[in-house]
């Protein structure tokens, strides 16, 4: 039997985008999944997009907590409900290929991997390409990963019965940068899938999208969470502002 894949999304406010990335979930060649969706908060309608698929298809579950908590804590909310052997990550407004997991859960179970990414595609808020893939890096490890944070978060799946428990660092734009550090700071190593299995939707809304606070929480993943000297976070962050630019730019 095909092992079980927990999938971790967060969602607030997403009633625009939020069917299309479940949808995408759907589409899915790869058919034993479970679908987590914590929201954060929402004060539009996607509780109620959500709440409709949760009663067509039970592998989708919704929690919705009191008060508004951070994405970081939403998407903790979610894997600590999973059941999966494999953690893969979605965000509510991004979209996945259909035979984005059967790709890479084939890929791992045969060479025996823990951690791998993928590339993805830029699209915008209408869906459209941007023409601009972000393509995978090779294999990356701990110093690697600290001068070019090229893993994009929806095209990461987690083996946890290779790497073991995990849990996203509270940092607001840059948890999943905590994360993968966490990962491979115990030696593991990022694998690329070379394939583009993802699209990854630029709305110019998301906390991403503002430079300077995802600038400023990669400095504070380097000082708090890897606690770094200053004088190697100014090297790591001149690598990583440099790869960046380049990313966007080439």
């Amino acid at each position: 039997m095909e092992p079980l894949v927990s999938i971790i999304m967060p969602c607030y406010n997403a009633e625009r985008y939020v069917a299309q990335s479940i949808e995408s979930v759907l589409a899915q060649t790869y058919q034993n999944w479970e679908l987590l969706i914590t929201d954060d908060g929402s004060t539009d309608k996607s509780v109620e997009i959500v709440s409709k698929y949760c009663t067509k298809d039970d592998r989708i579950n919704i929690l919705v907590p009191d008060e508004h908590q951070g994405i970081a804590r939403a998407r903790n909310m979610s894997i600590s409900r999973a059941k999966g052997r494999f953690v893969a990550f979605l965000d509510n407004d991004d979209l996945w290929m259909p035979e984005k997991l059967e790709k890479q859960i084939r890929f791992m179970l045969e060479n025996k991997i823990g951690f791998s990414y993928t590339s993805y595609e830029i699209i915008d808020k209408e869906g459209f390409t941007k023409n601009k893939i972000i393509k995978t890096q090779g294999l990356i490890d701990y110093k690697k990963y600290l001068k070019n944070t090229i893993i994009g978060c929806g095209t990461v799946v987690v083996d946890r019965d290779i790497v073991g428990f995990i849990c996203m660092p509270i940092n607001d734009t840059s948890d999943d940068m905590a994360l993968w550090l966490n990962i491979l700071r115990k030696g593991f190593k990022a694998y690329p899938i070379e394939d583009v299995l993802q699209q990854y939707r630029v709305t110019g809304k998301s906390a991403s999208s503002n430079k300077f606070k995802a600038s400023r929480d990669v400095w504070r993943v380097y000082r708090e969470n890897e606690k770094l000297s200053f004088v190697k976070s100014i090297f790591y962050f001149t690598c990583y502002a440099f790869n960046a630019i380049k990313k966007r730019v080439c």
